[in-house]
């Protein structure tokens, strides 16, 4: 199974509209822009945030103030699904 990206915009709480296309781990730009074009949306701004957050988490999140024009949504949420990558387990000693 191929990697995908889930792009969700978000509206009152709760998912308005999603979309899952293709994606490389690296650099997801490529992909949401086709994502963008399927949801009929522009194009957000792709700040250093968003790249540290994809590097970190392989999802980050885009407000309204991301956008040059006005967006009818809360915000966009993209995540990396990779199904080959498995669960990671918690660090944390008190989930042990």
């Amino acid at each position: 199974m191929a990697t995908s990206l889930w792009v969700r915009t978000i509206r009152h709480h709760r998912t308005d509209r999603q979309v899952t296309v293709p994606c490389g781990r690296g650099d997801p730009r490529e992909a949401l822009l086709e994502a963008c074009h399927a949801l009929d949306l522009p194009e957000p701004l792709w700040l250093d945030k968003n790249q540290r957050e994809w590097e970190e988490f392989g999802m980050t999140r885009f407000l309204p103030d991301a956008y040059f024009e006005a967006v009818p949504f809360e915000r966009m949420e993209i995540e990396l699904i990779d199904p080959d990558a498995g669960s990671k387990k918690s660090r944390d000693p008190r989930n042990q």
